[in-house]
């Protein structure tokens, strides 16, 4: 007579069902954190990006313009637009051997940190609507900075950057 071959066995236990959950909220305690700093890092990453490019954009333009960097009130349009080398913003290119300069950059990116995080204008410093703060010091050097409140994952106040 032929023993009945058993069946084999389906499913997993309520044990190693318990193990796999654990292991999953390990890893998730672990991993959950770190992907939270890489948002805020990636945020400060932006921010000093776009800091070089307006920092190089204003280094160009006064390589150009006889050592003079851009007024502070029109600042927008002498980095964006055409320029001659006293500053003065042209609508177009006129020829007629005229040199003209830039534009240096395409657009003001946004600001991508504090509280006026979107604000696309560089202006001087105490303007509304300003995301990026510019201001040429007694010495007649241009600087540029985030007009964020707050501070970064280190501590650094986004303004100092």
């Amino acid at each position: 007579m032929a023993i009945p071959l058993r069946k084999s066995r389906r499913g997993f236990s309520l044990i190693e069902l318990v193990i796999v959950v654990v292991i999953i909220g390990i890893i998730a305690a672990i991993a959950i954190p770190k992907m939270s700093r890489g948002a805020s890092g990636a945020s400060e990453a932006a921010l000093a990006a776009d800091l070089q490019i307006l920092r190089n954009a204003l280094e160009m333009y006064q390589a150009e313009h006889n050592g003079q960097y851009p007024d502070a009130n029109q600042v927008n349009s002498q980095l964006m637009g055409l320029t001659t080398s006293d500053g003065t913003v042209l609508s177009s290119n006129p020829g007629n051997g005229i040199i003209t300069y830039g534009p240096y950059l395409k657009s003001i990116p946004s600001l991508p940190v504090g509280s006026t995080t979107r604000l696309t204008v560089l202006g001087p410093p105490g303007g509304t609507g300003v995301g990026w703060v510019y201001a040429v010091d007694a010495a007649g050097n241009g600087t540029v900075r985030a007009n964020a409140t707050g501070n970064d994952t280190s501590g650094t106040p986004y303004i100092d950057y």
